[in-house]
């Protein structure tokens, strides 16, 4: 039997005409309101709001638009801001994230969920969480909490959240399979943006991006340039403004695409169209001349090399060579040389930002400061290195509990890989959100953004990864378990 919502109920008794008009009035009032736009802003922006409530019309209705909508704000204009103010400025990310919240909650609240799947590892994730609190709490002491300081705060456990709502979320392999989709579409149209804007003459690249100031981007300045040197090599920086930041971006969706180059059964039909895209993507990230994030790539492949498809292996030995004996390439290889030999300002820099933090880390080595300001004048949390700045925050006991929260992640994957890699349909989303962890947290070492309380959608990125690594590990196991159930049928 059919069955009408409130809503439906009410249009299907309006006659012909009332409901002509009614819509004839919301068209003017939309398309009024896109005139007045164009008048006092500017088309464009005109253009994305009208554009903007059209998919947040969709996205409320429909909870896998919802997460899609998420992934395409995280990946394509992550600093993104509402062009208005409610006593502060809600960032794209901020509604995109609420609205996929407010669908699933949504969900529960009309019984279309009845349990709530989780994992071992969410217990340790939930004492992380409970330690982030505590320490944000006792760091008080030192320093009031500024709006901004309780907004990144509130923002970073909502991040951390994202756990245990995708894991509940994803609750079957081809729902697994459409994300792998959604960030190869999303992050590969990023990565293409990159390209083209690194391309354009520096004037015209510039002029594009500044178009983005409306909704809180940079209105000047925004080529970067490796140590900021102009007469040095230019660095690719997408819609993601920090090529450092970017790098991190790139290297996790392009170790989560890596296995789907030799998987049985890849996530889109035609090999081609993958391959097209892991390249790109690796094109993009060797242009952001991040060194951590190439090396944190280098550290997801080798995992994928050493666990499954050993072609990544030759591929990777390949890489090196092309890249050492090229004259086009010798300026990331000089930029290694003088990372390992501490000979460019950069490098310098970090070694005595960790020479601070090890200090600071003497001092308060259990707590650490909390995040809203340090004891004493001669310190700073600021380090480029997320352990160090985790450290120097949260204590070394804090990092201690991320560390075993992490390891059980690893752990829970390990006692499913041996019931999923011989699963051609979840095997290369499994190594390839897994390796994409590892390359997270290699990446980690040496940049902060994975926990820096300004760069939420970064710390979105690492969290979701933690949530995709830990579902598939759920899933195969689930999967095993049926395939098992069934043999046990038949016989």
């Amino acid at each position: 039997m059919l069955t009408f919502n409130p809503v439906q109920e009410w249009i299907a008794r309006l006659d012909r005409r009332t409901y002509a008009v009614l819509v004839g009035v919301l068209l003017g009032v939309v398309g009024g309101a896109a005139g007045l736009l164009i008048v006092v802003a500017e088309p464009l922006l005109a253009f994305g709001a009208v554009l903007g409530l059209m998919a947040g019309l969709f996205i409320i209705t429909n909870i896998q638009a919802a997460l899609y909508g998420m992934i395409a704000v995280l990946a394509l204009i992550p600093f993104g801001t509402f062009p208005i103010k409610i006593g502060f400025t809600p960032t794209l990310l901020d509604g995109a994230m609420g609205a996929f919240l407010l669908v699933y909650l949504l969900q529960w609240v009309r019984g279309q969920r009845r349990s709530f799947q989780t994992t071992p590892a969410h217990f340790f994730i939930l004492i992380y969480m409970g330690w982030l609190i505590l320490t944000f709490v006792l760091g008080l002491r030192y320093a009031p909490p500024t709006s901004t300081d309780l907004r990144g705060f509130v923002e970073t456990l909502l991040s951390i959240g994202l756990v245990f709502i995708l894991v509940d979320f994803l609750r079957d392999p081809p729902a697994l399979r459409r994300l792998v989709i959604a960030i190869m579409a999303f992050v590969g149209l990023q990565a293409l943006l990159t390209l083209v804007l690194y391309a354009l003459p520096n004037d015209l690249a510039e002029n594009i991006l500044v178009r983005l100031s409306p909704l809180g981007y940079p209105d000047g300045g925004v080529i970067r340039y490796i140590e900021d040197n102009r007469d040095l090599a230019e660095r690719a920086i997408g819609t993601w403004v920090d090529p450092n930041a970017l790098g991190g971006v790139l290297a996790i969706a392009s170790t989560i695409v890596a296995p789907q180059v030799f998987a049985t059964k890849p996530v889109f039909r035609y090999r081609w169209l993958t391959i097209l895209i892991f390249g790109i993507l690796a094109l993009a990230l060797f242009l952001t001349y991040s060194r951590a994030s190439l090396l944190a790539f280098g550290a997801g492949v080798l995992v994928i090399g050493a666990l499954r498809y050993r072609k990544f292996l030759l591929l990777m030995a390949a890489a090196l060579v092309i890249v050492l004996v090229l004259p086009q390439t010798q300026p990331l290889v000089e930029r290694f040389v003088d990372a390992f030999t501490v000979q460019d300002l950069a490098t310098q820099m970090r070694i005595g930002e960790y020479t601070d933090s090890f200090r600071l880390i003497s001092r308060y080595p259990v707590f650490g400061v909390g995040f809203t300001g340090t004891p004493d004048i001669d310190l700073y949390t600021d380090v480029a290195s997320m352990y160090l700045i985790m450290a120097n925050q949260i204590g070394v006991t804090g990092v201690a509990i991320f560390a075993v929260a992490m390891l059980s992640v690893f752990v829970y994957g390990l006692t499913a890989w041996r019931r999923v890699k011989h699963n051609p349909e979840l095997v290369a989303i499994f190594l390839g959100y897994h390796a994409a962890l590892v390359a997270a947290l290699a990446n980690a070492v040496a940049d902060l953004y994975f926990f820096r309380l300004d760069f939420h959608a970064s710390i979105t990125l690492f969290w979701s990864v933690v949530a995709l690594a830990l579902a598939s590990a759920r899933l195969a196991r689930v999967e095993h378990e049926s395939t098992v159930a069934k043999m046990r049928t038949q016989l």
